[in-house]
This record gives structure tokens, sequence and C-alpha cells, in this order.
């Protein structure tokens, strides 16, 4: 049986990794907590989302299509999850009642996601909670220090798009 090399060199310390500027290890430095962040968030989102009696895909697909309907695959680009699973999603939130398929003038054989007031009073009372929670957290940390990190997420979003 052959044994697979261990890669030591994913762990090594900054000094020993001298190929890598200084920006470049910061950066390296924010992936693992951005990840575990991003798992927080999704933790939380369910949690939130569970207030209106839903998953955080669905509230992220009600709330898309709480300002203006849009096809399933302009929902799946804006939120980055596969046509496939929005469209999911979107036929269990039509079942329920939370979103009816309305004719989509601009093509004729891809509907557009529309809520309903069923819909529309779920997303409210998710909101409600969302905000509860966003204010208490976001007391925590203070103005100053999340306008700093949206700014610097927002930049790093920008360019990771281009890449």
């Amino acid at each position: 049986m052959a044994r697979i090399a261990k890669r030591q060199d994913a762990v090594k310390s900054r000094e020993s990794r001298q190929h890598i500027s200084n920006a470049g290890e910061d950066l390296t430095s924010l992936i693992v907590p951005v990840i575990r962040l991003g798992a927080s968030f999704s933790r939380a989102g369910e949690s939130i989302a569970a207030a209106g009696g839903q998953t955080l895909a669905r509230w992220l697909v009600l709330e898309t299509v709480g300002e203006a309907p849009e096809t399933v695959a302009q929902i799946a680009r804006g939120l980055g999850y596969t046509r496939q699973s929005v469209q999911r999603v979107a036929d269990l939130l039509t079942q329920d009642g939370l979103t009816q398929y309305a004719v989509n003038p601009a093509h004729q054989r891809s509907q557009l996601v529309q809520i309903t007031s069923f819909g529309r009073k779920t997303l409210s009372s998710i909101q409600r909670a969302q905000r509860v929670w966003a204010d208490r957290i976001g007391s925590q940390i203070g103005e100053g220090e999340l306008r700093k990190a949206g700014s610097v997420v927002d930049n790093l979003a920008r360019i990771l798009k281009t890449q």
C-alpha cells in the first residue's frame, strides 16, 4: 500500500514561508477565521429563519424576491447557489404558499418567482428576529469597527470577483 506524503509546508511558520509577502501572510491568516465566521453566520441564520418557520435557504430566497420578482437563475446568481438548488427551494416555497410563479414578459420559458402576502408576513417576522439579533451583536462590536470590517470585506469581495 502506497503512503501519502505529509504536507508539512501548509503549517510552517511565517519565518519559514519567505516566499509570501506580509500582506499575503495577513490575508492567509484571515481566511480560516472568515470561513469560521461564515459557518457561524449560517448557524445564526438558521436560528433566525426558524422564527418564521423557515430555513436559511428559504429565507434567502424570500428576501431576494421580497423587493421584486426574479427568475430562479437570477436568484441563484445573486446568492451564489446552483440553479437546481434554488429551483428546489422555490418549488417548496410555492408549494407552501409563500411564493408563486408568474409570467415573465422578458422570457417565455423562465417564470418569475414572486412573493405572496403570506410570504411577506413570514419574511417580516424573520426580518424582525434578524434586527433584534443584529442590534444585540452589533452593539457588542461597535459601529466604527463594523464599518471598517464592512469596508475590508467589500473590497476583498470586489477583488476576488475579478480573479
